[in-house]
């Protein structure tokens, strides 16, 4: 999940850095987004009506792994539900071991599948079932004197390393390859522990998940909605970053916000993808809507008032829906946590929505996202299986 606002930018900054692939959702992206407005705060009077318990705003620095932030978040959430205490899960780690899972896939197809460090939400919970999970102050991922991410040195060796791997300089593979790479990533990241000491008991990755977290990854569900597959079966999440070819299942574009606005009632907080290249999206204003006129076609006034308030929106079709993810224009950028659900002074609903770009916006890290811009912008969601209305549940044999 990645795209940077200007595809100009993205590969002139990508010519700079000497690499092909610039990894996903980086933190310094909300720094391209310009569309802010001085009135907005005061323009905009959101009132609560679901608002569910989450851990504190997180910083994913100059990184690509807004889907480990927004996911570890969302199993935070799911600790506090079952009436546990919350740990900060490390979400470095939820990354280190998939990357190492993508750099084995990618030497496997030939080098024919997406690499840096973008992923899904599904890749936390595939590594949760894996690998287990660490507290976040037992495996930072600060390994080299930084107080923030920043992985695109890392990303650019890792990519040459697999490249040449794919080449296979011996005419045959061996398996010190793969010693190589993770001795590429442990050397940015850290080495993980194998044992480690919480709170006065000594756990390994494997009996912490199991007994302090203590969720069961297969009770998630991940949904997509293509309008050109079958509904209410399994289908391939058609986007890049996954890598490891999970299956979704594919609903009505409306059945999306059916299935968040269900799990919110019942306590359930959604993890959430989707694309924030819109103009209608601003992390500074902390605003997100599908506006009536495309940008382009806007005043001058209408560009500098977009914020001001609210607006009315364009009703979204499933065919929109679809156009607009087959040209590109939707793309799989971003991942967020959904923790709530709130009104606006004209009645009109949003998801209250919590980031992993820091405490640097107008509602010290959370936003408020339209249905609309949901049911328009999503590219995938998971949600607790119980969080599902039955009528839904039923429809894809859950």
């Amino acid at each position: 999940m990645y795209k940077f606002q200007s595809k100009s930018l993205f590969i002139a900054l990508a010519f700079l850095l000497g690499m092909t692939t610039i990894s996903a959702q980086d933190g310094l992206v909300n720094s391209l987004k310009v569309n802010a407005s001085a009135k907005s705060v005061e323009s905009f009077k959101f009132t609560d009506v679901i608002n569910l318990a989450n851990t504190s705003i997180k910083n994913q620095g100059s990184s690509g792994t807004c889907w480990s932030y927004s996911t570890n978040s969302y199993l935070e959430s799911e600790m506090i539900r079952l009436g546990k205490q919350p740990v900060e899960l490390s979400q470095v780690f939820s990354a280190r071991n998939a990357y190492v899972e993508k750099g084995k896939n990618y030497v496997r197809m030939h080098g024919a599948v997406t690499l840096g460090d973008g992923g899904e939400l599904h890749d936390v919970t595939n590594m949760f079932r894996k690998y287990g999970a660490v507290p976040q102050s037992v495996y930072s991922g600060l390994n080299y004197g930084t107080t923030k991410n920043k992985f695109a040195e890392m990303a650019s060796l890792t990519e040459a390393l697999l490249k040449a791997v794919v080449k296979n300089p011996n005419g045959e593979l061996t398996p010190n390859w793969e010693k190589a790479y993770a001795a590429v990533i442990d050397s940015y990241l850290g080495e993980v522990p194998q044992n480690f000491d919480y709170k006065g008991k000594n756990y390994t990755p494997q009996t912490f998940a199991k007994e302090v977290v203590g969720i069961n990854p297969d009770e998630y569900i991940e949904f997509a909605s293509y309008s050109t597959e079958p509904y209410y079966a399994k289908t391939m999440m058609m986007v890049p970053d996954n890598w490891s070819f999970d299956l979704v299942y594919n609903v009505k574009m409306n059945d999306m916000t059916t299935i968040i606005d269900n799990a919110l009632k019942n306590g359930y907080t959604v993890a959430w993808a989707t694309d924030v290249s819109e103009k209608s999206f601003s992390w500074k204003n902390g605003v997100a809507y599908i506006p009536t006129k495309k940008f382009e076609d806007m005043t001058t006034e209408e560009k500098e008032n977009m914020f001001n308030g609210p607006k009315q929106e364009l009703e979204v079709t499933e065919e929109m829906r679809q156009k607009a993810f087959d040209n590109y224009q939707t793309t799989d950028d971003h991942a967020m946590h959904i923790v709530g659900l709130a009104k606006d002074q004209t009645g009109k609903e949003y998801y209250i929505v919590k980031n992993s770009w820091g405490a640097t916006n107008d509602y010290k890290g959370y936003l408020y996202v339209s249905k609309n811009f949901v049911k328009y912008k999503t590219t995938s969601f998971m949600v607790n299986k119980s969080g599902i209305p039955a009528d839904i549940s039923k429809k894809i044999g859950v």
